[in-house]
């Protein structure tokens, strides 16, 4: 059927509530609108559901969710008995809607009979995997758009390790989701009726305690350290206030600074607009309050809570924004350099980062006799080893980061976590200080020693049907006409991990490698109308790795705009 004949239906039926009605009527003449609402479904993942909200099929709504939901609850009941009395833990961030999509999942495994534990309050996403592992629970839903922008929800899964689904999982909910067909299919029950039944519990405090005494037990200096340093927090506008201001605290920080304006929760982002770290826009109320109470360094997380940015003063008295690869790749070596130093290193210890992150946290780890892997992008790939290691013992999991701000020192959650990574990031930076160091100093030491590794992200938005498509012309340019030669730098290896046998679940990503050792790495995200482009060099001066990183970006970048 076509988008208008799908739109048409969604007026005609009358399951759907006026409200929903009424909004589709009011885009009765609006064709591009009309299109973007209906040229597809709401795509249901191993990211789960995320898109703007509204009425549609291609929209986040109380249907679309209650659809996954269906489709999650008749994967459990396939699990049988036991695994619907084990339940789903659920929880939610601040945007619009979000309380109301958790009690709609809760509503409808409730009517499946499945157990229900849901959270209360604005919860941060690690929260929610730990709260599964802790409850030993099947699966989780966490209700949030991470750092998408305002007008954006989602519906994140996990299964029973506390990660994210895996395409085993995720096809087998859209195959039953494939069956449930019409919305009207959806078994639902009244939120209260099912607390009434014992059917959906509120989750106990205890749990989010016992997720701060975790966290606090992460600590690897304490006593080293200058816990009267002076910083600021964001939380902007997020989950990320109460519980990371309450660890800070107890770890016995006593010149934390809020920035007020973005501390209490809010839907719509007002302060900051795109609430998302990665972006150093984010810390500009940050970087006011910094210069007014003389702090050494920011930290802000995103609406949820599992990406953390820092930026650090300079000698010139402004704030140095710090990317992922470097926030990365400095935690990974305080870890390792303070757990080796204090005995604590595991001799089969390994750390975990996605394919498109720098290879300066696999250098530092060689230095310490510890293995790194490489995976796929998202920490529901980045914890599948640690879940295998687990049960066959062959590592110990330490450290996961990738280079978009996510980083997991431990593994009692098993996502990133941006409340235990600001106590870490405190922590590091405390004890540097401490030392008479900054981060500048401890950097450029790494780059000293393993050589300059530098990186750039180009991030590409081409939103609806038409750029849907062109992203897929895109890939399919890259993919039949290589970049052979960069200014005399050869193209040596081409991984399509599409096609190519990598030990990888297959992904629609393409990595190009050179001879000098720099690559380049194309993929769209999984989680926004986006294409993106990761760039990387390494070299023996800054300057060097800088020109190369210059010189991809203008054969590369070029490439991916002139496809029409």
């Amino acid at each position: 059927m076509s988008y208008k004949g799908i739109y048409q239906s969604w007026l005609d039926n009358e399951f759907f509530d006026q409200q929903t009605r009424d909004e589709l009527l009011s885009i009765k003449d609006n064709e591009a609108e009309i299109e973007d609402r209906f040229y597809q479904d709401l795509k249901f993942g191993t990211a789960g559901l995320r898109g703007k909200i509204g009425a549609g099929s291609n929209r986040m709504n109380k249907y679309t969710v209650s659809l996954a939901t269906q489709g999650l609850a008749d994967t459990i009941r396939s699990y049988g008995e036991d695994a619907m009395a084990r339940g789903v833990a659920i929880s939610h961030d601040v945007r619009h809607r979000s309380e109301e999509f958790s009690k709609v999942t809760a509503s409808v495994l409730a009517a499946n009979g499945i157990k229900v534990y849901i959270h209360k309050e604005l919860t941060p996403t690690p929260v929610l995997s730990y709260t599964i592992r802790k409850l030993q629970t099947i699966s989780g839903v966490m209700i949030t758009a991470s750092h998408n922008p305002k007008d954006y929800n989602g519906y994140k899964a996990y299964w029973e390790d506390g990660s994210q689904i895996l395409d085993d999982i995720a096809d087998q909910i859209l195959e039953n989701m494939a069956k449930v067909g019409d919305f009207s299919n959806v078994r639902n029950m009244d939120f209260e009726e099912g607390v009434e039944k014992g059917l959906i519990e509120w989750v106990d405090p205890s749990v989010t305690e016992d997720y701060i005494q975790d966290v606090l037990s992460l600590a690897i200096e304490d006593e080293n350290i200058d816990k009267d340093m002076v910083m600021v927090y964001s939380a902007l506008n997020g989950t990320g206030n109460v519980l990371i201001n309450d660890i800070l605290k107890r770890r016995g920080f006593t010149n934390v600074h809020n920035v007020k304006e973005q501390q209490q929760p809010d839907p719509d982002f007002t302060t900051v607009g795109y609430p998302n770290p990665e972006d150093p826009k984010a810390f500009a109320y940050a970087e006011k309050l910094g210069k007014e109470v003389g702090a050494k360094f920011l930290m802000a997380t995103d609406p949820d809570a599992d990406r953390l940015a820092l930026e650090y003063m300079g000698e010139d008295g402004e704030y140095v924004f710090f990317n992922g690869n470097q926030i990365g790749s400095l935690l990974t070596y305080y870890i390792l350099s303070r757990l080796e130093a204090n005995g604590e290193l595991p001799s089969n210890g390994a750390i975990v980062k996605s394919l498109v992150s720098s290879e300066l946290p696999r250098a530092i780890a060689e230095d310490f006799g510890v293995a790194s892997y490489d995976t796929l992008t998202g920490f529901k790939n980045i914890f599948a080893p640690a879940n295998e290691w687990e049960k066959n013992g062959e590592h110990t999991f330490i450290f996961g980061y990738e280079e978009s701000i996510g980083y997991n020192y431990g593994s009692f959650v098993r996502d990133k976590d941006a409340v235990s990574s600001a106590m870490m990031v405190a922590e590091m930076v405390a004890f540097y200080e401490k030392q008479g160091q900054s981060l500048f100093d401890v950097l450029e030491e790494l780059y000293q020693k393993h050589g300059y590794h530098l990186d750039n992200l180009v991030s590409v938005v081409l939103e609806g049907a038409d750029g849907k498509a062109q992203i897929g012309r895109i890939m399919d340019d890259y993919r039949q006409k290589p970049i052979q030669d960069i200014n005399g730098n050869k193209l040596s290896k081409i991984i399509d991990y599409k096609e190519d046998d990598t030990g990888l679940d297959k992904s629609n990503v393409l990595k190009y490698i050179y001879e000098d050792g720099s690559w380049f790495v194309v993929r769209p995200s999984g989680t926004e109308p986006k294409i993106k482009l990761y760039i990387y060099s390494v070299a023996d001066t800054r300057d060097e790795a800088r020109q190369k990183i210059d010189e991809i970006y203008g054969v590369a970048y070029q490439k991916m705009m002139s496809v029409e």
